[in-house]
């Protein structure tokens, strides 16, 4: 068995569509972030230039954190070369590192990235992530599914760096082993273009036509919070944390950074800095469909949304009068005008905003933009606090590397944090007629970095030093320069760091199958050369590429019978045959692996 090190220092892993969404997961605490590049990303719509791209290198190295690049798709024949020249250009502008999801990739020429297995490909169990790393990967990104005692399994009988999920949306198939989008309108999730059907209402039937549930989100899910479970997943051995996000807006990144950053704030961490608040983070206030903990601490009952696909948002409370303008509820939280508030009409999730409300002994009366069909009783909930994002928006948070300071009678040298040092010489004009005063000035000067990277915790002085007298300007222009010669010496000591850390060596090995068909996803002959190389002979084209009827299309932990009480391990007598028919009445076939309590949706 091997014993994986605690030591290493840890990694919150924050998403970015864009470039101002990655500078500002940066300046409210990410040590890496990853975001798509031009092409061959799981989010077609998070795509990237190479030049926004060097910018974000640019800007997260000043601080030591990295740059991951999605290079998750599997690919066409035809694409597979524009994948190698790809990768030359983001290594050429200096990114740390690709995630990976099609084995063609591993027979091309790769630059010295760190390399990690996506998601995507379905990594659940010790033999798969064994696999990774014999053939010679930086990391595994594990599957969303598994719980804490099969993540410590993992971590304990690998060496491989171990990458879980903390944050954000859930697919509810396993990651890779989704092709109901390809099915149903020829937008494959594994080529970037999910059309998200799990989010679609179905109906639940019985092969007599019994009909146990009409018209619900039956295959979505919350979303997963695991902020209870941080000290737990570091003690298990895992290295990076992960939010998902690669579509969400700025406002979402900076306040879910912000709050697992303070999570992690006494840990050892990858990158440099510290960040000040002007805010106090809440996820409950950015977009989310409640959350679970998922299946971290096994069996979980809890982790579906029927009723909406969309952000219900904060629970306000209970209402009390209803008005023909507006209605009345009781609640503790501050409402606002131009917040945004929704409720069940029905079955349907229905939205309006605030346009004026009144403060009585009674309660609060709100009058909302639109009147929805409102009763006594019926809870209201806030999915948009403008408030909360205003202060997001106009957030002043800034984020600085630790440095001391420290003078001479001819220099002035500067250390940070990272042990980072540079110096400048101070000119001699004239002796200083007040010593003690002169120093106050240098002290004062030197520590104004606000309109830096750095904050400045200590100014020391040579034992006996009396620096020269120099006006506040010139104090001021040498403090600039010494910054300046400060943060060139850790672009250049990161980049020396990064030119020499090496790339991998990818060594075939064999491969664990265990469902050796067209779930391997190959769609392309180097992928298919690779898998030779690591002992797959029969060989079946990706789903994609084929199309195959009868299949199966999904397979994922959530479990329709379980949720139903129809679980046949709970002594359910049903062995009827269950549907999904959606609201166009396609019919997908539902079968269960009770073995394992798996779920399998295959089509009708």
């Amino acid at each position: 068995m091997v014993i994986k090190m605690q030591n290493k220092p840890l990694e919150l892993l924050s998403p970015a569509k864009d470039k101002d969404c990655a500078i500002s997961a940066i300046n409210f605490g990410a040590d890496a972030i990853y975001m798509g590049a031009p092409s061959f990303g799981a989010r077609k719509a998070a795509a990237n230039s190479i030049d926004d791209i060097k910018e974000v290198v640019e800007y997260a190295h000043k601080f030591f954190a990295r740059v991951y690049i999605a290079i998750n798709t599997i690919v066409d024949d035809d694409e597979i070369q524009k994948v190698q020249k790809l990768l030359y250009e983001l290594y050429d502008v200096g990114v740390d590192g690709i995630i990976v999801q099609d084995f063609g990739v591993f027979e091309l020429d790769l630059p010295p990235f760190l390399v990690s297995a996506s998601t995507q490909c379905d990594i659940r169990d010790v033999d798969k992530v064994k696999f990774f790393e014999n053939i010679g990967l930086n990391r595994v990104i594990l599957a969303r599914e598994l719980s804490l005692e099969k993540i410590k399994e993992i971590c304990k009988k690998t060496k491989i760096e171990v990458e879980t999920f903390i944050h954000g949306a859930l697919c509810v198939s396993y990651s890779g082993q989704c092709y109901l989008s390809c099915m149903y309108g020829g937008r494959s999730a594994n080529r970037g273009e999910c059309a998200q059907p799990c989010r679609k209402k179905y109906s639940l039937v019985n092969d007599s036509g019994k009909i146990y549930a009409k018209d619900k989100h039956l295959l979505s899910l919350k979303d997963f919070c695991a902020a209870d479970y941080i000290e737990d997943l570091i003690n298990a051995g895992v290295v990076s944390f992960k939010i998902e996000g690669r579509l969400k807006d700025k406002n979402y990144v900076k306040n879910v950074t912000a709050y697992y950053n303070l999570k992690l704030k006494d840990k050892k961490r990858i990158s440099s800095g510290k960040v000040f608040y002007d805010f106090t983070p809440d996820v409950n206030k950015s977009f989310n469909r409640s959350f679970t903990s998922y299946f971290l601490n096994g069996k979980n009952s809890d982790i579906f949304s029927f009723d909406t696909p969309s952000c219900l948002g904060e629970c306000l409370g209970k209402i009390d009068t209803v008005f023909d303008k507006g209605f009345k509820i009781k609640t503790k939280l501050k409402i606002n005008p131009q917040d945004g508030l929704s409720c069940f009409e029905g079955s349907n999730l229905s939205g309006m905003l605030v346009n004026k409300v009144e403060i009585t002994r009674g309660g609060v009366i709100i009058y909302p933009n639109r009147m929805p069909k409102l009763k006594k009783g019926q809870l209201v909930y806030r999915n948009f606090d403008s408030e909360f994002d205003k202060k997001l928006s106009d957030s002043k948070t800034k984020r600085r590397i630790l440095a001391e300071v420290k003078i001479y009678n001819d220099k002035i040298e500067i250390i940070d944090e990272d042990d980072i040092k540079a110096s400048v010489d101070i000119p001699f004009y004239e002796q200083a007629k007040d010593v003690e005063a002169n120093k106050r000035t240098y002290i004062k000067q030197l520590t104004k970095c606000s309109d830096s990277d750095f904050c400045l915790s200590d100014v020391k002085f040579e034992r006996n030093c009396n620096p020269p007298f120099m006006k506040i300007s010139q104090i001021n222009s040498l403090r600039r320069e010494l910054l300046c010669e400060l943060m060139k010496n850790r672009i250049k000591d990161y980049e020396e760091k990064r030119l020499s850390r090496g790339g991998v060596k990818i060594t075939p090995s064999v491969y664990p199958v265990k469902n050796n068909d067209y779930r391997l996803n190959i769609h392309n002959k180097l992928a298919q050369e690779f898998y030779k190389k690591c002992s797959v002979v029969a060989q079946e084209k990706s789903y994609e590429s084929q199309r195959k009827t009868g299949v199966e299309l999904m397979r994922c932990k959530h479990c329709l019978r379980r949720a139903f009480n129809l679980c046949l391990k709970k002594g359910a007598n049903s062995k009827e045959n269950l549907f999904l028919v959606d609201e166009k009445g396609k019919k997908l076939k539902l079968e269960f692996d009770c073995k394992n309590c798996e779920m399998v949706i295959k089509e009708g």
